[in-house]
């Protein structure tokens, strides 16, 4: 059992009391403060009691009411908890007032995520951007941090950036401000111009709420060893590996930071970099944990996110992952009925994964023609071209003619076209052929050696 001594020695062990607010027309407030939970021990605090309430509307001084501060003042002595976390996001005067009636630090669901963010980020590029989100949050609240720099200790929601945050001015964080930002969009211009160097190839970018399973599937489908831990935020970075997409080829399959309810927006802007990949991406593969209790509302926030960042218009597939692992079949069946078109799959243990595969391959296939062009043997340029910008199946020869049996994308095969030495007709095969539409494929709501892509 931790002592209360152990607890005051370092951050790490800060003890926490949890409070949550219903309104009108929000989610369950028991799986919110599941969530909130996982992301204040991801911070690193312990979880010792929680407070709930119901209202039509927050309080505009303390967000609960005066009654419900008193509750909680004797809650947190009570439990003699050193932080007490709102699954709601509060204003700088709210956090002041509370801080002030409870003598304790009062941190509100953005400045935890925050906070696991600095902690997690190992690029470059990421730390630029947790470091805009956190000063973006911290301009108006300047005064209430230097009240904490000088009666309370550092801890969840003060580290990284913060602590730089408490010694400076205004003027200072507003320079600091216009720098990042200055930084940010030149790995922008960079990484579009990276992305944009692969578009002869084909790219598929894994999305989804954050601990859904995006970087087991990557390990799964291309044998990689990408961080894949049980905790939330794992993955801040975009990394990209190849896979062979059995049916169809090599692709470029990305995996991206995790989404959340209520993804401050200002976070959302700050790593526009990062999720280039997904702007860029042939196909999406928003992935689910169907064993989640909250999962039709977690897929719901993808979907929002991605509104916010103007791609859910693009090719959409739906994986409800962890199929393994729901304990009541009428939680599958509900989520079955509401996207009947989603493949589910689990992941950890490899069951769906091969249908799976096929529906990718399927998906990828739209906008694509299998043709077969009937040409010179001497035009070893056009015979280059298909290599690069096609997929060449088969080869047959005749005196001084080849026939070259190819996938390749509308797009490319119009830059050449038909002529006297060159005669381009569709391939005929049994079965659906490729690049026809499969309806219900699209999910869109309101071995190769595996190298890394830089």
């Amino acid at each position: 059992m931790t002592s209360t001594t152990d607890r005051k020695q370092g951050m790490e062990s800060e003890s926490a009391v949890l409070v949550g607010v219903h309104l009108p027309e929000q989610p369950s407030l028991d799986q919110n403060l599941e969530e909130l939970a996982g992301l204040v021990e991801t911070a690193g605090a312990e979880v010792v009691a929680r407070l709930t309430q119901n209202r039509q509307a927050p309080d505009k001084t303390t967000y609960i009411g005066h009654g419900k501060v008193e509750q909680l003042q004797q809650l947190v002595e009570a439990t003699d908890a050193d932080i007490v976390v709102f699954d709601n996001n509060l204003s700088p005067a709210q956090i002041r007032n509370l801080e002030q009636s409870l003598d304790v630090k009062v941190l509100d669901r953005t400045e935890v995520i925050l906070d696991i963010f600095s902690t997690r980020a190992q690029t470059h590029e990421s730390r630029l951007a947790v470091e805009l989100a956190q000063l973006e949050y911290s301009l108006p609240r300047l005064k209430r941090m230097w009240t904490h720099l000088s009666r309370m200790k550092m801890g969840v929601g003060m580290r990284g950036p913060g602590e730089k945050q408490l010694e400076t001015d205004r003027r200072l964080v507003e320079k600091r401000i216009s720098d990042l930002k200055g930084d940010l969009r030149r790995i922008e211009k960079r990484k579009e111009r990276e992305v944009a160097a692969r578009s002869d190839r084909m790219t598929v970018s894994i999305v989804g709420y954050t601990n859904a399973g995006k970087s087991t599937l990557m390990n799964a489908l291309t044998e990689s060893s990408v961080l894949a831990e049980d905790k939330l935020f794992a993955t801040l970075d975009t990394r990209t590996r190849r896979w062979h997409l059995p049916g169809w080829g090599p692709v470029l399959l990305s995996d991206t930071v995790g989404f959340i309810r209520d993804l401050p927006h200002s976070l959302i802007a700050s790593f526009k970099a990062t999720l280039e990949e997904a702007r860029q991406a042939d196909l999406l593969i928003h992935v689910a944990d169907a064993s989640n209790p909250a999962a039709l509302d977690q897929i719901s926030s993808v979907y929002g996110v991605l509104h916010e960042l103007d791609i859910e218009e693009k090719d959409i597939l739906l994986v409800l992952n962890k199929v393994d692992g729901i304990a009541d079949p009428v939680q599958l069946e509900v989520l079955r009925n509401r996207y009947p078109h989603a493949v589910e799959i689990s992941a950890k243990t490899g069951e769906g994964l091969s249908r799976f595969a096929q529906r990718v391959s399927r998906a990828m296939s739209r906008g694509f023609l299998d043709v077969e062009i009937d040409m010179s043997v001497s035009n070893g340029r056009l015979l280059a071209y298909l290599a690069k910008y096609g997929e060449v199946l088969s080869k047959t020869f005749s005196e001084d003619r080849i026939i070259v049996h190819c996938r390749i994308s509308q797009q490319h095969l119009g830059q050449f076209g038909e002529s006297d030495d060159v005669h381009v007709r569709p391939y005929e095969s049994e079965g659906v052929h490729v690049g026809e539409h499969v309806q219900g494929e699209s999910n869109s709501e309101p071995d190769e050696n595996i190298e890394e892509v830089a």
